[in-house]
């Protein structure tokens, strides 16, 4: 009898545990991220390889830091347009402090970082303060900034960079390239401060129901405003990171960026109506997205089907949140 109990709890634990797994907004991602390296590692041997991995995972560190940023936007119902042009200019504006002030290499990170947090904090105020739409300003402020970028260089890019500065982008840690911890770091941060802080949950009740989330006295204003800076932050951090491992500070830095960060985001269930999603499922749908990369290159697809490949992506995804919030 006990037996026979025991073996009943066993299979009701296995089914929960199943249900918890297919009600996780990133379970599917999660799925198809395992079965495309499945298929990867059978069509292309090199796939698995110790160097092809670093390079993926690289890949997906630069995309995947923009995302961060983005999954935070989303999460409060607004989005982000500007965020490719934003680390294109704070990369300009933090490889001129390396060549031309002769600061030390690494302070460029952390005050490019900073340049980015402002840039964010401009739209956050046209969004927060002034109540504008989000879409309009970072559209706007995209344009803004892209220009800039290309007033300051010309079009020419910055270079170099130096051997010191080299270590950000190109440099290992235990044979784990530093801009993925970077990227693993700051998304293990981001998870702790939206599940145990005030301003975490904060962000999911504006998402979920500004006018509710006013009543009750969260003044969204600043949380919007300090999101925004935050994206920007995350945005220029990809930036630099790129200049570093290129010895190059290109003004063409970012093209391409937004697209994978908000695909990143909503294969990995974060809604576009706000309210809902994960740091963790976005760092999956990140690295999805540099698999998907990485086995066009492997299986000698054409690049130009790259782009559409990803824009099907979008599309189902997007599809995929509407069918899961209905």
């Amino acid at each position: 009898m006990t037996i026979v109990q025991t073996s009943a709890q066993g299979r009701s634990g296995n089914r929960s545990a199943l249900t918890r797994f297919r009600k996780w907004d990133a379970s599917g991602v999660l799925v198809a991220l395992l079965a495309l390296v499945i298929v990867l590692t059978i069509a292309a041997p090199a796939f698995f390889s110790q160097y092809n991995l670093s390079v993926v995972a690289r890949q997906a560190s630069f995309v995947g830091l923009v995302a961060l940023g983005q999954t935070l936007v989303l999460l409060i119902g607004g989005i982000d347009l500007s965020v490719g042009a934003a680390a294109a200019l704070s990369t300009i504006v933090g490889s001129l402090l390396l060549t031309q002030t002769g600061i030390h290499p690494y302070a460029v990170l952390p005050l490019t970082a900073l340049f980015g947090m402002c840039l964010g904090c401009i739209n956050g105020f046209f969004v927060a303060v002034l109540r504008l739409n989000p879409f309009i300003v970072t559209l706007a402020s995209w344009e803004v900034f892209a220009g800039l970028t290309l007033v300051i260089t010309k079009g020419y890019p910055i270079r170099p960079l130096g051997e010191t500065f080299r270590v950000f982008g190109q440099g290992a840690v235990f044979g784990v390239p530093v801009p993925v911890l970077i990227f693993l770091g700051s998304g293990a941060i981001l998870t702790f401060m939206l599940a145990r802080t005030k301003f975490g949950r904060n962000i999911y009740a504006i998402g979920g129901n500004r006018e509710a989330a006013e009543l009750v006295g969260i003044r969204s204003w600043r949380v919007e405003l300090l999101v925004f800076g935050l994206a920007g932050m995350f945005a220029a951090l990809a930036g630099i990171l790129y200049a570093s491992r290129m010895d190059s500070g290109q003004p063409s830095v970012g093209e391409g960026w937004l697209m994978g960060a908000i695909t990143a985001a909503i294969i990995g269930g974060t809604s576009l109506k706000g309210g809902q999603g994960t740091i963790i499922g976005t760092i999956l749908g990140a690295l999805l997205m540099a698999v998907l990369a990485n086995g066009i290159v492997l299986m000698n697809v054409s690049g130009y089907w790259e782009r559409v490949i990803v824009g099907v992506v979008v599309l189902i995804a997007i599809l995929v949140d509407l069918l899961r919030r209905r």
